[in-house]
């Protein structure tokens, strides 16, 4: 257990009833999440994070839900005592494994300085401007230009940029593209965004087991279980993240950087590579992308856009240019 720092000069206040309230960080809670913020969070700050760790909650206990349903659909009521078993399980792999889940589906895979240097000095450099740890740098072999961030916390965040950003974007866009993956670690958002990936995918993957299980009666029930919890776990997807993250995140990687220009240039150019080129990744991941990979590809376009999570780019890249003459 954190030792309590003790109160300093540079501690933020929340006047409440004429008092001055401040909530203390432990020593552990420095060490996971140095350089973000103050040791004593406001209260509004204090409510996000907090949200967030609602929304968790409520993501776990939609999955364990969904899995019994699924459960007792194929096997009655000793199937839904497996599957809760089962969901248990996956509730705890999801918190402490969901990155991996994440890298797995864009085919991703972590590198060292001496993979990429180039990228690891950037990375390095961004995260040293932004007050953050040093993420885990990873890299998909997907020709689309795109990127994401993941992990539980900023001590154990992963920032993972495809090959086709490497080779498509110039410097300046890749630095924009890396600073809006940065905040999000900054504010926090992958957690919940990273756990409603991974319950995503699994609520269909599981229903989809059912097909192969159980007696005939049984595998219909299941069959049209799935047609009902496709668009569901989509709609979950889109409930617990908010899509004003993603203007969150672009103004403090405008800040990061110290210019808007770049983000706002690779956004343009990022939402046309989507529409040309194909990714394969699974649907519920494309939520965690910069942009919606899923643009191109037919079919799995459309119903990537049960899963689209972000607001429209000309939106975002008009908010970022309104920053021009704002930044410090």
């Amino acid at each position: 257990m954190g030792v309590l720092t003790r109160p300093t000069r540079s501690q933020e206040w929340h006047k409440a009833g004429g008092a001055g309230v401040f909530l203390a960080r432990t020593n552990e809670d420095e060490r996971a999440d140095p350089g973000i913020g103050p040791r004593y969070m406001n209260t509004s700050r204090l409510r996000r994070i907090m949200m967030n760790q609602a929304k968790v909650f409520l993501l776990m206990t939609g999955l364990m839900v969904a899995m019994v349903l699924i459960g007792g659909a194929m096997g009655g009521q000793e199937m839904a005592l497996v599957f809760f078993g089962m969901a248990l399980v996956m509730n705890v792999g999801m918190y402490w494994f969901s990155h991996r889940i994440v890298l797995r589906m864009y085919k991703a895979k972590i590198v060292s300085p001496e993979d990429a240097p180039d990228l690891y000095r950037m990375v390095d450099r961004l995260r040293q401007q932004a007050g953050l740890p040093m993420p885990v740098v990873a890299v998909s072999p997907q020709q689309q230009p795109n990127a994401f961030a993941t992990g539980r916390n900023p001590k154990n965040g992963v920032v993972c940029v495809t090959a086709g950003l490497m080779q498509l974007m110039n410097q300046r866009e890749i630095e924009g593209v890396i600073a809006h993956e940065l905040a999000h670690i900054k504010h926090r958002h992958m957690l919940v965004s990273t756990i409603a990936a991974a319950m995503a995918g699994a609520i269909v993957m599981v229903a989809r087991w059912g097909v192969f299980f159980g007696d005939r009666d049984r595998n219909m029930v299941v069959a049209i279980l799935l047609m009902i919890l496709a668009p569901l776990a989509a709609m979950i997807v889109q409930m617990a993240i908010s899509r004003t993250n993603e203007f969150q995140a672009d103004r403090t990687a405008a800040e990061i950087v110290g210019s808007p220009d770049g983000l706002a240039s690779a956004l343009a150019r990022l939402e046309g590579y989507a529409g040309r080129i194909p990714m394969d990744v699974n649907q519920a991941g494309a939520s965690l992308a910069i942009v919606n990979p899923l643009r191109a590809g037919g079919a799995m376009a459309s119903f990537g856009k049960l899963f689209s999570t972000h607001p429209p780019t000309e939106e975002r890249i008009e908010a970022l240019r309104e920053l021009h003459g704002t930044l410090r």
